[in-house]
């Protein structure tokens, strides 16, 4: 029999209410579970793409050093390489302290072109004759890891010396005519001489006087292949006159071209404080070919 005071719907509402409690409960509880890893994962993505970025980064800038260094190489064997004068046996033309640029192409290539010397092929590729008159960077027959610079006066198959002081090319005296002084950075001051090539060619020397080695010489017969090379400071390089003898063409580096900074007083580029003093404005930008 049925209680008739009871209030049956209160009970099943005081249970239904109390599963529900409980299913809300562990819905709130899912749902902040699931907002807790969709921050943390949240979180985590930035830090993965910020060590990404980093890594990127870097391989981008160890990209950018290799090509540099790539392109530089590549200039530097096929188009232009710089030199520095250490000695004065170019004066006037070239001074220590004078940085050059020398044209590779000029000539063509030869395993002289190309850093270390590797022996990749005898003789040149793409070769051009040279002319006298030109300013060559080659190395030294016999000391192949040194280069020199010289004015090239003798082609294959020419007969050259010097007699009294004058140059002298298959028995024809080169025409000289008195050019002033050059006054030295110590201030001395050197007879200089404005000599004159049969192709036209025309250049500064220099004497320092009369009767010194290399004034008169005996009579080379430049062979085929080589050149005859002398420096413009006549009574001070020893060039082909002397030990240097006579250079192939697979040994030149290449044609000088152009002055494209000048420091004198043994001051180093790198030290800006010292160019008010030492720079030589008026020689930078100065071609020679």
């Amino acid at each position: 029999m049925v209680d008739p005071t009871r209030k049956p719907s209160d009970e099943g509402l005081g249970e239904t209410m109390g599963e529900r409690g409980a299913v809300a409960n562990r819905e709130a509880e899912n749902a902040r579970a699931a907002t807790d890893t969709t921050t943390a994962a949240r979180g985590a993505k930035p830090a993965k793409a910020g060590k990404d970025k980093d890594k990127g980064g870097f391989g981008e800038t160890v990209k950018v050093v290799v090509q540099a260094l790539l392109l530089a190489l590549v200039i530097r064997t096929l188009l232009f390489q710089p030199f520095s004068i250490p000695s004065g046996s170019m004066m006037p033309t070239l001074l220590i302290g004078d940085y050059l640029f020398v044209s590779k192409w000029s000539y063509g290539y030869s395993r002289y072109s190309f850093p270390l010397s590797p022996p990749l092929f005898d003789g040149r590729i793409l070769a051009s004759d040279p002319e006298r008159g030109d300013v060559v960077v080659f190395r030294k027959p016999g000391e192949e890891d040194v280069d020199y610079i010289k004015r090239l006066v003798g082609l294959p198959g020419d007969t050259i010396q010097v007699r009294g002081g004058v140059l002298y090319i298959n028995g024809a005296a080169v025409p000289q005519e008195p050019a002033g002084v050059f006054v030295g950075e110590n201030g001395e001051e050197i007879e200089q001489i404005r000599e004159t090539l049969p192709n036209g060619r025309s250049y500064m020397t220099l004497n320092l006087g009369d009767d010194l080695p290399g004034d008169d010489t005996r009579e080379f017969q430049v062979p085929e292949g080589h050149y005859f090379m002398m420096g413009d400071n006549r009574d001070n390089s020893l060039d082909s006159r002397f030990d240097l003898g006579y250079v192939p063409f697979e040994n030149f580096v290449g044609k000088a071209q152009m002055i494209f900074f000048s420091i004198g007083g043994g001051a180093s580029p790198l030290f800006l404080w010292d160019w008010p003093a030492d720079l030589r404005p008026s020689r930078i930008f100065n071609w020679l070919g």
